[in-house]
């Protein structure tokens, strides 16, 4: 199949470069496009995986901490947090993409049984949708009578232009592996300090320092890292992510110390 180099796409567009993006429509390569969608996927579950991983750990240490609790503590509800909601996330992610997946696969089947029964009524829907993003109605007949030559690409653009369906093949269970490592991987950054801490008692009086510094550091390279799916720059992003962690942290702190003489 033939493609652009999407990654140069963006940049020569985020850069208002005409000159790059003209060379990337020029330089078209075979390259299995379904693949790349799917790595792009699994990019996305990676980074928000780490981010809600990181940040809810972080505030369970951060709570812990403000309740002036003892690392032990921090530890033991550090990683019930990270393989209990780990758990939870993949579970949410594997469910709602197989539902997705259940619902496309649905509407796609019933678009096609309605393409071979009632062709002349999605032909009639395909030029009014056309008409109604402002093509001339003769040559909205002219595009829908070559469209509808071919079944498969008939159902295709009725997915996308009547129902707003993108056709992704995900993986389910590949959306939730990967969502549960980026999760457990990241979200043991704030805990880290903790258990070397363990075996070096010379830093025990600096771990919620440290694990503030390595989180906060985390969160931000995470958050630029998002610029791959969002339309803003790097350092925006990162400050942006590392504003949010440090309200959910320093909220779990304030309900430590309110709560502190429970304990």
């Amino acid at each position: 199949m033939l493609s652009r180099n999407l990654d140069k796409a963006r940049e020569a567009y985020k850069s208002n470069n005409k000159e790059a993006s003209k060379i990337v429509h020029q330089q078209r390569k075979h390259a299995p496009e379904g693949h790349n969608q799917e790595q792009g996927q699994y990019i996305k579950s990676f980074i928000y995986g780490g981010l809600d991983g990181i940040i809810t750990t972080f505030a369970v240490v951060a709570g812990v901490a403000g309740a002036q609790l003892s690392s032990g503590i921090v530890l033991i509800m550090g990683f019930a947090n990270l393989i209990a909601d780990g758990l939870s996330m993949a579970i949410g992610d594997y469910l709602s993409t197989k539902a997705e997946n259940e619902f496309k696969q649905s509407e796609r089947e019933r678009e096609l049984w309605e393409v071979e029964n009632f062709p002349e009524g999605e032909k009639q829907e395909l030029i009014e949708l056309y008409v109604a993003k402002g093509m001339d109605e003769s040559d909205a007949k002219v595009v829908t009578e070559i469209i509808s030559k071919n079944k498969e690409a008939w159902v295709d653009i009725m997915m996308v232009e009547e129902l707003g369906i993108l056709e992704e093949n995900e993986s389910p269970v590949k959306n939730a592996i990967v969502t549960f490592i980026s999760f457990s991987v990241f979200g043991f950054i704030p805990l880290v300090i903790y258990v070397v801490a363990g075996f070096t008692p010379g830093i025990q009086n600096f771990t919620f320092l440290i694990a503030i510094i390595l989180t906060g550091f985390t969160l931000f390279v995470l958050g630029a890292l998002k610029v791959k799916f969002v339309d803003k720059h790097w350092f925006t992003s990162g400050l942006e992510m590392l504003i949010v962690g440090g309200i959910a942290a320093a909220s779990a702190y304030g309900i430590g110390i309110l709560l502190s003489g429970l304990a």
